[in-house]
């Protein structure tokens, strides 16, 4: 039996509850999803390292056995035959983020085959970014409601 295998790559700078929100949803889609966090290669300011970002989201999700967390270099596309994945799952807030990604898809499959899976932002995370999240935290706002907690 084949193992049905997604990936859902990022930098996950912080990952959000609409980072969340979109594991959860894709998890019973897949034997297997791969959380796929951008290696150092990528530094941004105030980055945390990948192992940071790895460990923060393997945490989440210690007790899910079907879900894997690990850096990835270069393309997603390469990353998904690495991992032997033949779906890449993104999450979609706007029309801007639908136009973005549905480029990305076409140019994704046109390489390699691998098909996107588009999911929509619950309606309560369209506005959550991690971007948002940072600027908040650089002006000290409390920012731990846009942040996922391990469910227990």
């Amino acid at each position: 039996m084949t193992t049905k295998t997604g990936i859902f790559v990022g930098s996950f700078n912080p990952f959000t509850v609409g980072h969340d929100s979109i594991v959860r949803r894709a998890l019973p889609l897949f034997d297997r999803l791969v959380i796929g966090v951008v290696g150092d290669q990528v530094r941004k300011p105030d980055m945390p390292s990948a192992e940071e970002r790895i460990k923060a989201i393997a945490d989440l999700y210690q007790d899910v056995p079907a879900i894997e967390v690990k850096p990835y270099y270069g393309l997603a596309v390469d990353f998904a035959r690495a991992e032997n994945a033949h779906f890449i799952v993104k999450g979609v807030r706007s029309v801007k983020d639908f136009e973005y990604e549905r480029e990305q898809a076409d140019i994704n499959r046109s390489l390699s085959g691998v098909e996107t899976i588009l999911l929509y932002a619950e309606p309560q995370f369209s506005s959550i970014s991690s971007s948002m999240v940072r600027e908040l935290q650089h002006f000290g706002v409390d920012v731990s409601a846009f942040l996922p907690k391990r469910s227990k």
